[in-house]
């Protein structure tokens, strides 16, 4: 276990651990924490994860651990690893279990004075018309040939059958669709368990959250991304759901059957891996892209479900559309070159966080950079932010992608009182819609990070920067 005497301070909120710590150790790992950020991260094993990480083959310049880092299962959650593709490996445990999960923002044209009369009754519409919870089915259930059109097509094929508008496609990232996807890696098993779950949210961490913004921190940025004072938004997180699962889970018990051909023996099993231009490595990295697309169509369903809800509940009134921001993924691998070198970067909790002028990004965003959307947890501040051009050299273009857990599940179900929990969103004028009162505690505000010191240490790295802070309104979760 790394003691804090083993780390080099570069900055007050940028460490490193140098390779000097581990002879198997490649490439140094750099944590971006503030100091009482530092002392909990030293007390989990998500330091020892990143150092792991850091001995994989091919990995480029430095391993990264974001503000909101903790352990995971392999890699640490806010964990960013840039892997090149000549010489190095690809790992099911460096996307994570619910491949592809992101985070979409939805803006309404009303103010918060208009939607709090509609609130309770919204947030009960929503409940209805979004299942959440763990192995709930959604309401566009599909036939096996249909399915594998959704992994191969993406929200292309949602565009197709009027789930979704070509504005949507736009401002997701790959444009909703990853093109290395193939159906043909995904098992049958993976299937069966994604044929009935779109449109749904799953448990955890994942919600719908109407919002609204509560302050303007960059004024001209606002103004472009379209976010304006009190403006009530939607918030959406969820992922690839029981598809994305079996996925990760067939890949890592394949690559880790696998391990004693291969070169490379990783430390931890939860490291299993191939190299990336392996027959073994390529079918996964189709898979994972194939899970994605699931993700990224799930999220336009829901997406479709909510804009018919705000339809219904504001009538005839002005302002009845809810525009779609821009939708972030994280849990994903993604090809990218840095220094001209190829790469596949692992990202898992952490998200692209990509400045002005960079070529992946779509038109309406060159001269800003795009939007970088980080949920805090249940009852507190979310923010907008805006991709760094210093992102690009500093962290391989990339984010943290929540607030990050401070403490597990069983040790909140522990230390939370449920009725404390209800008082303190009540008194906040939260609107909370769940079906599982341990669901609420494991999600309570205390089990996180204070997001605002997240946000700070990302503004200082230049990570990104913060254009506006939203306020829940309501909170629908499984």
């Amino acid at each position: 276990m790394a003691e804090s005497s083993d780390l080099i301070r570069i900055t007050d909120n940028l460490w490193e651990i140098p390779c000097s710590y581990w002879e198997s150790m490649r490439v140094p790992a750099r944590i971006l924490l503030n100091q009482p950020m530092l002392q909990a991260a030293l007390a989990d094993k998500a330091l020892e994860q990143l150092v792991n990480v850091a001995s994989m083959p091919g990995v480029e310049r430095y391993v990264l651990g974001m503000p909101d880092i903790h352990q995971g299962y392999g890699f640490p959650v806010g964990g960013v690893a840039a892997i090149r593709t000549a010489d190095g490996v690809i790992s099911p445990g460096g996307i994570g279990y619910d491949i592809n999960c992101g985070v979409r923002l939805l803006l309404s044209e009303n103010d918060r004075g208009e939607i709090q009369p509609l609130l309770s009754d919204l947030a009960t519409q929503i409940q209805s018309n979004v299942p959440a919870g763990a192995g709930r089915a959604g309401f566009f259930p599909l036939e096996l040939p249909e399915l594998r059109k959704v992994l191969n097509h993406g929200v292309e094929w949602a565009a197709q059958r009027g789930y979704a508008e070509e504005r949507d496609l736009e401002v997701t990232e790959e444009y909703g669709r990853y093109r290395s996807a193939s159906a043909e890696a995904v098992s049958e098993e993976a299937l069966a368990r994604g044929a009935d779950q779109l449109g749904s949210m799953g448990s955890g961490n994942h919600f719908v959250e109407i919002q609204y913004v509560a302050d303007i921190l960059e004024p001209a940025l606002a103004n472009s991304f379209g976010l304006w004072q009190n403006q009530v938004c939607i918030m959406i997180h969820t992922g690839s759901r029981g598809l994305g699962h079996q996925v990760c889970k067939d890949y890592v018990r394949r690559m880790a059957a696998a391990r004693a051909s291969v070169v490379y023996q990783p430390p931890d099993r939860e490291l299993a891996c191939a190299p990336f231009g392996s027959a073994e490595g390529q079918s996964y990295f189709e898979a994972m892209a194939a899970a994605a697309n699931f993700a990224w169509v799930n999220r336009q369903l829901i997406t479709f479900q909510l804009r018919g809800i705000w339809k219904r509940a504001l009538g005839r009134k002005k302002g009845s559309d809810l525009e779609l921001l821009y939708d972030v993924s994280h849990n994903i691998a993604k090809l990218e070159s840095y220094a001209g070198k190829q790469c596949i970067v692992h990202r898992k909790g952490a998200t692209r966080s990509f400045g002005a002028g960079h070529p992946e990004l779509p038109a309406r965003f060159q001269s800003t950079g795009q939007p970088v959307i980080v949920p805090g947890s249940m009852g507190t501040a979310s923010y907008v932010l805006c991709g760094d051009p210093d992102a690009d050299l500093n962290s391989f273009g990339s984010c943290c992608h929540g607030a990050g857990r401070a403490m597990s599940r069983m040790r909140a179900r522990k230390s939370v009182s449920f009725t404390e929990l209800e008082r303190t969103l009540a008194a906040d004028g939260i609107v909370v819609r769940g079906d599982s009162a341990v669901g609420l505690i494991e999600e309570a505000p205390q089990a996180y990070k204070d997001v605002d010191q997240v946000i700070e240490v990302v503004k200082q790295n230049k990570l990104a920067r913060p254009v506006v802070r939203l306020r829940p309104l309501a909170v629908i979760k499984g």
